[in-house]
């Protein structure tokens, strides 16, 4: 292997810089495709460092691309200290970190902790050893029940539907959360944490900035492995009885994992991808002692309404601030519908999803935007069956997440809009012949496109990041619309009705995702859409 060696790490405003950072997440096979095969690579995503550099955002998050036989697309890792040759490799890795950090941005990769691949060497060496060998005390095994052990040790099932177990020919069984490709780690065994330090201290070494927990409230089981129906044993998280789920041992991972990465230079951070019963319990992974972040799956799933969103904006504000947190903001991800089609689709779901922009970036704390957001692409509902891969979609034909990964169009030239080269394979998802005017060529060109209004708007947020200190405090506004200040200068309005809205001037208009009506003391918002205020004489 060739010698790699650490990488800088952007060291301006180093101290605390994750706590008002706009984090761009790259969906990695969708991306950009540097060598033609048609799946987005790390060549690729070097080669548009300079447009998420454009855009205004401090970091990247790179989701897996590891070694894998990709039966979750890269969340089922074989080698945690290598690329997978359809993504590059490890020089690749190292070059596209280094290159980032001369961009100025900060590289968060994923860590999948939970589960392994069934192609690790640590679970091929588990099911040749055999029943009671310690290479099977890395994962969880357990006998059956039933006459012969023909029946699975508990009734959990599988977030991807079916049982959560599979039996071996020997006879035992070995518990998996998601796919049975995906086999649990155990981490009551000391050897899981002391590989797992490794590898984080690997991609510290390397350069990288932070690591994003894949289900970092998975890990700890409930003692026992209870039954789901055992009442003492289970959390409710959704409509979901889970034991498996946002154990209180799993914050000792955490803790453990916090001092490694304060033992490196440059405000190395951790965030939690938890599923989490409420804003209270979530707080929990940003006690000032564990995680950096976490994400805000409530603010998510919020529906398009005012009250539902002005109340779950206060209480992940003061859930947060209990432990000295900040709180985050995410509106799309890889594993939901995009926010667009969520908020109704068609004009109604863009002018919606640029109001929402709007307000994500005007809130105290971190903001993560999902590639192709800042397009306002919506989810491809369409897609043919033989391109639908997607695990999820054993639980639920229409639960799949496929629609969400579709690569995004660079120009507006088909076939490939840009994803790939002329002449390269097809994309591994097709991409609608309808995109060319969402591609970032095309919008860059129309002072009026959604990725405009991001670039104006990330650009406003860092000239006025003073007031990020500055507590959000309501301001009175009519029913179906949201008003707030942040510090003497900064205000923003949001009208979530579909008629205009009238209220008191806040001010001059910085931004705004349609323009308000200003005439004698008075602003009429758009339907459906958010303003930025400059508060005072100016």
């Amino acid at each position: 292997m060739t010698e790699l060696v650490r990488a800088d790490h952007p060291s301006e405003t180093a101290a605390r810089w994750w706590r008002d950072a706009v984090i761009y997440q790259v969906y990695v096979r969708s991306f950009a495709d540097g060598n033609g095969d048609g799946i987005g690579d790390l060549l690729g995503v070097r080669s548009r460092l300079g447009y998420l550099a454009d855009l205004g955002v401090d970091a990247i998050w790179l989701t897996p691309f590891y070694t894998s036989p990709m039966a979750d697309f890269g969340y089922d890792v074989a080698d945690y200290r290598d690329v997978d040759p359809i993504f590059g490799s490890l020089a690749d890795a190292a070059a596209l970190i280094d290159d980032a950090h001369r961009h100025g941005l900060r590289v968060i990769v994923d860590v999948v902790p939970n589960h392994t691949s069934d192609q690790h060497a640590w679970f091929r060496q588990a099911v040749a050893a055999g029943p009671g060998s310690p290479e099977r005390e890395r994962y969880v095994f357990r006998p059956g029940k039933g006459e012969e052990g023909e029946l699975p040790p508990n009734d959990w099932e599988s977030i991807f539907g079916g049982r959560a177990w599979t039996r071996l020919p020997d006879g035992e069984w070995y518990l998996h959360l998601f796919a049975p490709e995906q086999p649990d780690l155990n981490w009551e065994n000391p050897e899981v944490h002391a590989e797992f330090e490794s590898i984080l201290r690997f991609w510290l070494d390397l350069g990288v900035d932070g690591f994003r927990v894949d289900v970092a409230h998975g890990m700890v089981k409930a003692e026992g492995l209870p039954d789901v129906g055992h009442p003492d044993q289970v959390r409710m998280i959704g409509a979901d009885v889970v034991p498996f789920f946002d154990q209180d041992g799993v914050h000792e991972i955490h803790r453990a994992w916090r001092r490694l990465l304060d033992s490196y230079p440059g405000e190395r951070i951790g965030v939690a991808e938890a599923w989490a019963p409420s804003p209270q319990r979530l707080a929990d992974y940003v006690r000032p002692d564990e995680l950096h972040q976490a994400f805000n799956f409530h603010f998510l799933t919020t529906p398009w309404d005012a009250a539902r969103f002005r109340a779950v904006i206060q209480e992940s504000l003061d859930t947060a601030g209990l432990v000295g947190a900040p709180s985050t903001w995410v509106l799309s991800n890889h594993d939901v519908k995009r926010h667009v089609t969520r908020y109704g689709g068609g004009e109604a779901g863009l002018r919606r999803s640029r109001a929402a922009a709007l307000l994500t970036l005007s809130l105290p704390g971190s903001a993560y935007l999902y590639q192709g957001e800042e397009l306002g692409l919506p989810e491809v509902l369409d897609l043919p069956e033989e391109f639908l891969r997607d695990p999820q979609r054993l639980r639920d034909p229409d639960d799949g997440r496929d629609g969400c990964r579709v690569p995004i169009p660079w120009v507006d030239a088909e076939p490939h809009f840009g994803f790939s080269l002329p002449g390269s394979e097809e994309p591994w998802l097709p991409m609608p012949a309808s995109w060319g005017p969402l591609s970032v060529r095309s919008q860059l060109a129309d002072p009026l496109s959604t990725i405009s209004l991001y670039r104006h708007a990330l650009r406003v947020r860092r000239a006025l990041r003073s007031f990020d200190d500055a507590p959000l405090r309501w301001l009175d506004s009519p029913e179906g619309t949201l008003a707030f200040s942040r510090g003497e200068r900064f205000a923003c309005t949001l009208n979530l009705t579909g008629e205009p809205a009238e209220l008191p001037l806040p001010g001059r208009v910085l931004l705004a995702s349609a323009e308000p009506v200003v005439e004698g003391g008075v602003a009429r918002l758009a339907p459906d859409s958010a303003v930025w205020w400059e508060r005072g004489d100016a």
